[in-house]
């Protein structure tokens, strides 16, 4: 069983207070916040999909990297781990 199944419903609750909290960025730019305060807001927002990805990208290294079944799958999974790094820190 793959770890995004295992874990979901711990990720879907993280993604549930991502939506809340940039909900909370809709209403401080409808409510006409300072901008101090927005960027306080997504800083929050940010920290929180960085913190979401590391721990998916953490999990898909132990299990589909370290405990590959087989070299073809471990090399698979490598490399998918690469070409999300390229795009996450573009």
């Amino acid at each position: 069983m793959s770890h995004t199944i295992r874990d979901k419903d711990k990720l879907l609750a993280r993604i549930r207070r991502m939506k809340g909290q940039m909900e909370a960025v809709e209403r401080a730019l409808e409510g006409g916040k300072p901008c101090g305060n927005v960027l306080q807001l997504l800083a929050s927002v940010r920290g929180a999909l960085s913190g979401l990805t590391g721990e998916v990208m953490q999990e898909h290294l132990h299990e589909h990297v370290l405990h590959a079944a087989n070299d073809e799958e471990r090399a698979k999974a490598a490399e998918e781990l690469a070409q999300v790094l390229k795009t996450y820190i573009r």
